[in-house]
């Protein structure tokens, strides 16, 4: 079973950038759909960008153009590159496959993006 351990989050100035990292065991990562998520204080926990095998990206709507994600299949990693970040960026962020992610969700990492 994939394991996944999420690090990277921190406290931000609005504007700022962070890049998280999610480091996944098992040696069958490569063939996975590869998602980051969030989910602030009160909400639900939402996709937030995805990325392939094969590398093609997908971004939620609110975090286009400011977002990159990026993967190291020989080091079994996920990034997440964060620019311009806004408070409403603040959330838990976690990593997991998608569309239907293992239920074994790892610790996440707090962003926190206040002034």
């Amino acid at each position: 079973q994939v394991q996944f351990v999420e690090s990277g989050g921190g406290l931000v100035q609005p504007g700022g950038s962070l890049r998280l990292s999610c480091a996944a065991s098992g040696s069958i990562f490569s063939i996975y759909t590869m998602g980051w998520y969030r989910q602030a204080p009160g909400k639900q926990r939402d996709m937030v960008a995805t990325i392939t095998s094969g590398g093609s990206r997908n971004y939620a709507d609110s975090v286009k153009g400011r977002f990159t994600i990026f993967r190291d299949n020989a080091k079994d990693t996920v990034y997440l590159q964060m620019n311009s970040l806004k408070p409403e960026d603040t959330a838990v962020y976690y990593c997991n496959v998608f569309p239907i992610p293992y239920n074994n969700w790892g610790q996440g990492t707090q962003v926190t993006v206040s002034s």
